[in-house]
């Protein structure tokens, strides 16, 4: 099948190699001519696993192409994949004017039948207009052309994007225009040859599944930070509850790890959006405002847990970060709670040097440069004279750490673990004064 993706950040390069992957014959297309340079030239633009393989096997099969033609983009696909970005107004909703841009252009240069997916993530009622958007240009040109516009939102998990587009666990389809339904089914045929995963549905009902899917994940990872705190208070162990409660079927282990935060292009900004979305329909959710709330508290544990260790005052101290992304396997830095933790110690005076295997370059770029945030190109150089030691990311390598070399080099043997990365018993054992979030330490059992 002939397929077009407009846009080739992170959801739209995601979904166009995977889809030449699968043998279509794909064509990208982008605004910005610097990033179809670097796509053209052999490079990636993102960290994603796997990612730069597919890429490279299906540019050289002549499966994926890289362009910032927008009439060569309309004419090429009869489905037309809109994957841009839709970052946050000031007041929370989502700004849809690329989404609405992209959308013209179709109906600005199309000459036959067309089916216009919104891949990115758009608030309820974006199909509509989309549709008008179309229908618009459509008008300019005084001509009428059949067309169909499809909600088909993306469930994919930054550092594991590209497995889990190649095996979803669904694929929900928005859509009326029965040949839009069949080509839809026919594109995702191969990713699912098991079993049936495609959920066809009403377009507002597809928006909303997108929303509702990451408030439900965020809501869980809300609930159990504050039900961390809670233990930290009644001398409980948040660990063993997580244990407890994921045994049920009905809760499950998915996103019960209490730690200091989420972040990411996603959680935040949908949370957002839905809060946004349902205001302007006169329903106040207060679960999720409730959820946000503590987010944004959550993200300022490790500093409050600093301060009660070391003082108020932090000048003179450093501390070294592991971790910078918001989460392992991916170099996003956009909402990731390391961002608050070192804004926070820098401005009581402290000094911050920070490792990460991905995200340092991005850090660099996200951070700048300002007086006191240092880097450290290997795990072990952030430690050498800190204070501290913080951990913000649960990377794989910083899984079994050495603990005894951890104490030798640190000024004092302090950790603070963001992630309850580690079985206190193994760090304390070392002689290391060991804060964790919810976890029964010795630490904790002397504050409380």
């Amino acid at each position: 099948m002939k397929v077009t993706v407009i846009g080739t950040g992170y959801v739209g390069l995601v979904s166009g190699a995977c889809l030449a992957e699968m043998g279509n014959d794909v064509l990208c297309l982008d605004v910005d001519p610097k990033k179809i340079a670097i796509l053209n030239g052999g490079e990636i633009p993102i960290h994603e696993p796997g990612l730069d393989q597919i890429v490279a096997r299906n540019v050289a099969a002549g499966r994926l192409r890289f362009t910032t033609d927008t009439a060569w983009a309309v004419a090429h696909g009869t489905l037309q994949f809109i994957a841009v970005g839709t970052p946050p107004d000031e007041d929370g909703s989502a700004d849809l004017q690329y989404v609405l841009a992209a959308a013209r252009n179709i109906g600005r240069h199309m000459t036959d039948f067309k089916v216009v997916v919104d891949k990115s993530t758009v608030p309820v009622g974006t199909a509509d207009k989309v549709r008008a958007a179309i229908d618009e240009e459509l008008a300019k040109r005084d001509t009428k052309m059949r067309f169909a516009v499809v909600s088909n939102p993306e469930f994919l998990k930054e550092g594991a994007a590209v497995d889990d587009f190649m095996r979803p666990d669904r694929i929900i389809v928005g859509a009326e225009d029965e040949q839009a339904i069949l080509l839809m089914r026919a594109l995702y045929a191969p990713f699912q040859r098991s079993h049936d995963r495609l959920v066809v549905m009403d377009l507002r009902s597809a928006e909303l599944t997108k929303y509702a899917a990451n408030a439900m994940l965020a809501t869980r990872i809300s609930f159990m930070n504050e039900l961390a705190l809670l233990a930290e208070r009644l001398g409980a162990d948040i660990e063993l509850v997580r244990q407890g409660i994921g045994s049920d079927p009905r809760i499950g282990f998915g996103f019960l790890y209490a730690g200091c935060g989420y972040g990411g292009s996603c959680f935040p900004k949908d949370v957002k959006a839905l809060i946004r979305t349902a205001g302007e329909a006169g329903r106040e959710l207060h679960v999720l405002s409730a959820v946000e709330t503590a987010n944004e508290g959550q993200k300022r544990v490790l500093v409050q847990k600093i301060v009660r260790r070391f003082g108020e005052d932090l000048a003179g101290r450093r501390f070294a970060l592991w971790g910078l992304a918001f989460k392992p396997n991916t170099d996003d830095m956009r909402e990731a709670p390391s961002r608050v933790l070192i804004d926070e110690l820098m401005s009581r005076g402290a000094t911050v040097c920070a490792y990460d295997p991905i995200a340092m370059p991005e850090a660099r770029r996200a951070l700048g440069s300002p007086p006191g945030l240092h880097f450290a190109e290997h795990a072990m150089d952030a430690l050498v004279d800190a204070d501290a030691l913080v951990v913000v990311t649960e990377w794989k390598e910083f899984r079994s750490p050495d603990f005894d070399q951890i104490k030798a080099v640190l000024r004092q043997p302090v950790v603070f673990d963001g992630r309850n990365m580690y079985a206190p018993a193994l760090p304390e054992s070392a002689g290391i004064e060991y804060h964790a979030i919810g976890r029964l330490t010795v630490a904790s059992t002397r504050s409380a």
